[in-house]
């Protein structure tokens, strides 16, 4: 298998309006290897907008992969160039957004029917940016839905420089479905992605989509370069706290809850001393509980609270002390059993 810099083994999927900067902070609290990828951010937007709002980050965040939406070669190297300047670990294309809105801009799932257009803006952005370029595309768009559709997509967008593909293991239907049924109605194809890989062994493959448990990784492993998780991870993101150890042979303790609270905790003060609102800080560490016997009342005490406006970190705080007395009550009913049943005997 490929190893590149920098290393997809394992990386937490672009999500708009979830991956930002607050929530790959706290990821990061979890593992300390896995790649982070921003939200989906329109050359337009770099060009024309905030650029610091869209593109500052966290040197702790590191590795952090760009994602950029766009389809003109000029507008995507003076992105590209921007994304260099603030320091980011690789540059992303999406080629793999189903909505309209990105559909009526030129990019995203799209492209795939342009390929050649993909190359010219891969062309443009290795022109001003020595990091690496890389495409998170689908399978196939609509009536495109073949091995040969998939393999003129990725020879021609190869041929410009590009050696990292990120497929999603479903085709784009761009025409009556939503995003959200985009993400599940299609059926997965993951053989087709591991025959990719065999096809183009030279290139870094990686797959994504529909993969939520660590032996679902171990196998994609086996025919992939890399794995890509996003809902799961979101949703349950103490998964991502097991990665280190399980898929890059890392030797330090898996991080307790509490350990990673504290942590966020400190940041949280950070934040809310420079005008962060607790809402914006909070809203995605609600499934860091998920499973747990304090999981529901965590969530219920953020959500009833965070959104005031005079609140402060103590909400986190007491919402963490809900969810600790919780488990421990649990654990103890768990050991009187024990204690219990042993006697018995």
């Amino acid at each position: 298998m490929l190893t590149l810099y920098p290393n997809r083994r394992f990386s937490v999927a672009p999500m708009l309006d979830w991956t930002d900067r607050h929530e790959r902070y706290f990821l990061r609290l979890l593992s300390r290897h896995a790649l982070l990828y921003t939200e989906m951010v329109t050359s337009g937007a770099i060009i024309h907008g905030d650029v610091a709002r869209h593109l500052a980050f966290d040197p702790a965040e590191h590795p952090v992969a760009l994602q950029l939406g766009g389809s003109e070669p000029p507008d995507m190297a003076r992105a590209a160039e921007a994304g260099q300047q603030y320091g980011y670990d690789e540059i992303n294309i999406n080629v793999g957004c189903p909505s309209d809105r990105v559909q009526s801009g030129r990019f995203g799932a799209c492209l795939m029917a342009e390929p050649k257009r993909v190359a010219d803006c891969i062309k443009a952005m290795r022109e001003v940016s020595d990091l690496p370029i890389t495409v998170k595309s689908r399978v196939g768009i609509d009536e495109h839905d073949s091995d040969e559709f998939l393999q003129q997509f990725i020879e021609t967008v190869a041929s410009a420089g590009c050696s990292t593909f990120v497929l999603h293991a479903r085709i784009a239907l761009l025409q009556g479905l939503s995003p959200k049924e985009n993400r599940d109605i299609p059926p997965l194809q993951y053989e087709r992605v591991y025959r990719m890989k065999r096809r183009y062994p030279e290139l870094e493959i990686i797959i994504n989509g529909g993969i939520r448990t660590l032996p679902e990784c171990q196998e994609h492993l086996r025919h992939t370069d890399g794995v890509m998780l996003g809902r799961e991870i979101y949703q349950n993101p103490y998964f991502l706290a097991h990665i280190d150890r399980a898929l890059y042979d890392a030797q330090a303790p898996i991080p307790e809850r509490t350990e990673i609270l504290a942590a966020y905790l400190t940041y949280v003060r950070q934040q809310l001393s420079e005008g962060a609102s607790l809402q914006h800080l909070t809203r995605h560490i609600l499934g860091i509980y998920k499973g747990e016997p304090g999981g529901r009342l965590f969530r219920r005490h953020l959500s009833e609270h965070a959104h005031r406006k005079q609140a402060t970190a103590s909400v986190l705080e007491d919402a963490i002390a809900l969810a600790e007395h919780a488990r421990m009550k649990k654990q103890n009913e768990v050991n009187d059993n024990v204690r219990h049943d042993t006697a018995v005997f």
